[in-house]
């Protein structure tokens, strides 16, 4: 004998809707997110000398056989990365550069929340050398960002350099200069 059950919502024990239908066989959900819904993770493809400003081109979606996201991803454009829904994100950049001789550089993760009109720079990484020889180093800079509108919050890579002798090194085979963005939950 088989049974058949039909509900409009499903209730906690307090009587709050935890799974509610819109009567056309989609569903939605008031239970908190607990697992990672999107990763996503990019590449800068080849080495780019003398960065200064905002990294705007040579990105490149990591494409090993190996690699997978979750999700649909992050939106790249002119170096502007748009979040594909709300969410708290950790955001890391992992970069190699090489300097020549005497250089300092800022490496910072700015976002913005009025789609573009200002940005805040929430990491900040400072990198230099300072004697005459070549020098490869790497960095890391990584923070969250609690995304509550997909329109206005996306997020950029930017490098302030005051030095003519550097250079941030790419490749379109591996991660050497790499972004990373995972959804950690809900926004706060």
């Amino acid at each position: 004998m088989s049974s058949i059950l039909k509900v409009d919502q499903l209730q906690d024990s307090g009587g709050n809707a935890i799974i509610t239908s819109n009567g056309s066989g989609t569903f939605t959900s008031s239970l908190p997110n607990t697992g990672i819904t999107m990763a996503d993770q990019f590449r800068t493809t080849t080495t780019i000398s003398n960065p200064s400003g905002v990294i705007d081109a040579n990105f490149e979606r990591a494409d090993n056989a190996t690699f997978a996201k979750i999700g649909t991803g992050m939106t790249e454009s002119s170096g502007l990365f748009t979040f594909p829904v709300t969410g708290l994100y950790l955001i890391e950049w992992n970069y190699t550069m090489y300097t020549k001789s005497d250089a300092s550089v800022n490496f910072y993760i700015r976002v913005t929340t009025d789609n573009g009109a200002s940005y805040d720079s929430f990491a900040r990484t400072i990198m230099g050398n300072i004697d005459s020889s070549t020098e490869y180093n790497v960095g890391r800079s990584v923070g969250f960002v609690n995304v509550t509108d997909t329109s206005n919050f996306k997020v950029q890579f930017y490098i302030d350099s005051g030095s003519s002798n550097m250079s941030l090194i790419g490749n379109t085979a591996y991660n050497v200069t790499s972004y990373t963005f995972i959804r950690l939950g809900d926004s706060q």
